[in-house]
């Protein structure tokens, strides 16, 4: 392991206060970075998940895909826990913490718009980050991209429905430029130049080349996680001074929401007795958000400085280092799965 995993959360934690830091010292430069987006999809921040990304596509092989289907159950745990739980999860812990436990603390008004916030962000599944933590945890990089794929043709159907029928409105109007963008940047592209570079290597050698590359590339999927961390924190830094306390709120509990989630999915699929390798990104995809996709949302329903854009802004803010203590958990707990290995 190298000395960017051996000591990431170090580093993600440090670039959490710089891009804080940065963010309250250079607000105009943070500023033009946050203009620069297409669809609500930030293009630097895009270039840098892509560099996280593009090295694990490399690694799919994609002869090894059609065996997928022989081990259906980590894929069905995924669809189950994605569209049929977290969704109503996520609502009834937004009611619960904004209309009972914080009542005191939060007019209506503003919990109305935490919990839609809320919602929007547990009726989206990532997209992007899960190649970051499947690579974390040694993740079988096949099995996960079938597992991504598979969610995001779902999500163009169900999305809207579920928002909808959570939020108590009659229509949304899915920002399709945003979901159909964000596919095309995180998965699509680097998706295709992984399978070429990959296809290219294995022409020139024996497998050799291959490895070397991978170990090359290495270095820099972990300097684009560490870049984005910079960038999030940097564009919401004057957000995280001016209102500590409304995030620590919101905090609350999507924290629960995550762990909670990760902790019936771990379970379910150590129940299942499903190898490591496929219940750890099963695991991840529950439990992590496609935060673009539900922050465009947010905007276009309840406008840029609502409480609904800013509990989606949280769930980008809380999700990095809760996914790393996450992954620590899963990586130190392999041996639950030993004798489900194949």
């Amino acid at each position: 392991m190298g000395i960017f995993e051996r000591y990431l959360t170090l580093w993600v934690a440090l670039c959490i206060f710089a891009g804080v830091g940065l963010g309250n010292l250079a607000p105009d430069l943070f500023e033009l970075i946050a203009r620069l987006e297409l669809a609500h999809v930030n293009l630097v921040v895009a270039v840098f998940i892509w560099v996280m990304i593009y090295p694990m596509m490399v690694q799919i092989d994609f002869s090894a895909i059609k065996d997928v289907g022989k081990k259906p159950k980590g894929l069905l745990l995924t669809l189950i826990i994605n569209w049929l739980i977290k969704p109503f999860t996520m609502a009834a812990l937004g009611w619960l913490f904004f209309r009972v436990f914080f009542a005191d603390w939060v007019d209506p008004q503003s919990a109305g718009e935490y919990i839609a916030g809320m919602i929007l962000l547990g009726v989206a599944p990532c997209t992007a980050m899960v190649f970051v933590w499947s690579q974390l945890t040694k993740g079988d990089p096949n099995y996960t991209l079938v597992q991504v794929s598979v969610n995001d043709i779902i999500m163009i159907f169900a999305f809207a429905p579920i928002a909808a029928f959570l939020l108590g409105v009659s229509n949304i109007a899915v920002p399709w430029e945003t979901l159909l963008l964000s596919v095309l940047l995180y998965v699509v592209l680097p998706l295709v130049a992984g399978a070429w570079t990959r296809h290219r290597l294995e022409r020139k050698g024996d497998g050799v080349r291959l490895d070397h590359f991978l170990r090359v590339l290495k270095p820099w999927s972990m300097l684009g996680l560490l870049a984005t961390v910079v960038l999030l924190f940097g564009f919401q830094a004057e957000t995280i001074v001016t209102q500590p306390q409304t995030i620590g709120l919101i905090a609350i509990p999507l924290l629960i929401q995550t762990y909670g989630i990760f902790i019936i999915t771990y379970v379910a699929a150590w129940w299942l007795r499903l190898p490591h390798n496929v219940a750890a990104p099963a695991c991840m995809i529950g439990t992590s958000n496609f935060f673009e996709l539900a922050v465009a949302v947010a905007i276009s329903l309840f406008g840029l400085h609502s409480g609904a854009a800013l509990a989606t802004v949280v769930g980008v803010l809380v999700e990095v280092p809760v996914m790393l203590s996450l992954v620590y958990f899963v990586n130190k707990t392999h041996r639950w799965f030993a004798h489900q290995e194949d």
